[in-house]
């Protein structure tokens, strides 16, 4: 696929995945048995894996890791290097040995509400919740739940103030 430029863009979209109408791709993105709404811009270097859903009207920023299990609603910012994370404990192997399949695991939810922002290089634990229009700075390593309008940052991620309207 070649850009309005003539550049040359890689991508890697599967045909399962459910793109809205006017979302931009940037290069080198994975995308698989996802989806992602309209008006949705997808920065380079990002994977979003199946069962990933990417509401209208985002901006997900190049190097981010969006996982299965993970809903991000519309008008969400996702900053450089965001990292979703699915599994609380995870392992390679089963109790027995065995190489983990699909079969041996099951993807723990992660949901960003609608208007919340978070921060390049942040990331986000799973069976969490980012509420509504709030913010989670560069860097944090969100551990719970973040409640709506509210400013949280640091490792573990606490809260800071509430968000004044602009």
């Amino acid at each position: 696929m070649k850009t309005e430029s003539g550049a040359v863009k890689f991508l890697s979209v599967s045909d399962d995945v459910r793109l809205g109408k006017g979302v931009k791709l940037g290069s080198f993105v994975n995308l698989y048995g996802c989806s992602i709404g309209e008006m949705t811009k997808i920065g380079a270097f990002v994977e979003i894996q199946k069962n990933a859903l990417v509401g209208r009207n985002c901006k997900i920023s190049s190097h981010t890791f969006i996982c299965e299990g993970v809903t991000i609603e519309d008008n969400v910012f996702i900053g450089h290097n965001v990292t979703f994370i699915n599994d609380t404990y995870p392992r390679a192997t089963t109790p027995e040995g065995g190489l983990k399949t699909e079969a041996d695991w099951v993807a723990e939810p992660t949901l960003v509400k609608k208007g919340a922002s978070i921060g390049s290089g942040a990331t986000i634990l799973s069976k969490v919740v980012v509420g509504e229009n709030s913010i989670v700075g560069a860097g944090s390593l969100v551990t719970k739940d973040v409640p709506p309008n509210s400013i949280v940052a640091g490792n573990p991620a606490k809260i800071l103030r509430s968000v004044i309207n602009e």
